[in-house]
């Protein structure tokens, strides 16, 4: 039996600031029994979104009675080392933190405003416990360069923070795997997801890379739920340690 009844891949993007229109960042939903679609932007006809409007959107997806499963291509949190070099203890502490010092969730907010003798960050070789278990990621402090995933976790993180105090059905929604790798039935889910995975498993059908990436994230997760196969990649065959060190640091989906 599927876990979800909707499924939505994002394709996330840090560049400018939170209120801009961005081409990096793509919407992509998914039913039971439809393939993806690209969502548009409720600003008009194109489909360029803004970081603001997507945090929002995701708000009102997680509101709806039927559980629903949305994939965020950024990271969700930091590596151990960050969090032992200021005593933090759980995500939660982590998203305040973290907003803090970087409160790229403002209109007028970016890395690049933000960054300037910012010394709340950490090094491009430190890297979390998922990251290691893939020749292809890279570290969240990476900020620059070609692919880094540095700008988009910046930006991403204080808006996971929105929708986790702002929701209007929070406790039906599971933050994947800071409230535990045991999904609830019936709950709605944010995870973490790094679409070059499985990328090349579903043929291209929109220009850009933004939009294939953002499609097979959809695509994957649907295809994974029907198969039965969606609870087995939820619980990745970490050891007690490891699990407890990935619910600090996040763990991402696919990943196994």
């Amino acid at each position: 039996m599927a876990l979800f009844k909707t499924y939505v891949g994002i394709d996330y993007s840090g560049a400018a600031k939170t209120v801009a229109r961005n081409r990096g960042l793509r919407v992509f939903k998914a039913a039971a029994d439809s393939d993806p679609v690209q969502v548009k932007s409720p600003a008009g006809k194109r489909c360029h979104w803004t970081r603001k409007e997507i945090a929002h959107w995701c708000r009102d997806q997680l509101g709806g009675k039927a559980p629903v499963i949305i994939g965020l291509d950024h990271g969700f949190s930091f590596p151990m080392s960050y969090m032992q070099r200021y005593r933090i203890a759980s995500w939660d502490q982590f998203l305040d933190d973290f907003q803090k010092h970087w409160p790229t969730d403002q209109d007028d907010g970016s890395v690049e405003a933000l960054r300037q003798g910012n010394k709340r960050s950490g090094k491009h070789t430190e890297f979390r416990l998922t990251e290691n278990w893939t020749a292809s990621t890279q570290s969240v402090f990476k900020l620059d360069g070609a692919g880094t995933v540095g700008k988009s976790t910046h930006c991403g993180i204080p808006w996971l923070r929105f929708m986790r105090r702002h929701s209007d059905q929070r406790r039906r929604t599971h933050f994947w795997p800071f409230d535990g790798f045991d999904v609830p039935p019936n709950r709605s889910v944010v995870a973490e997801i790094f679409p070059s995975i499985f990328r090349r498993r579903y043929a291209r059908r929109y220009p850009s890379a933004d939009e294939h990436d953002a499609m097979c994230v959809a695509w994957w997760l649907r295809d994974m739920d029907a198969r039965g196969q969606l609870s087995t990649y939820l619980k990745p065959p970490l050891t007690a340690a490891e699990r407890r060190i990935a619910r600090l640091e996040g763990w991402i989906l696919g990943i196994f």
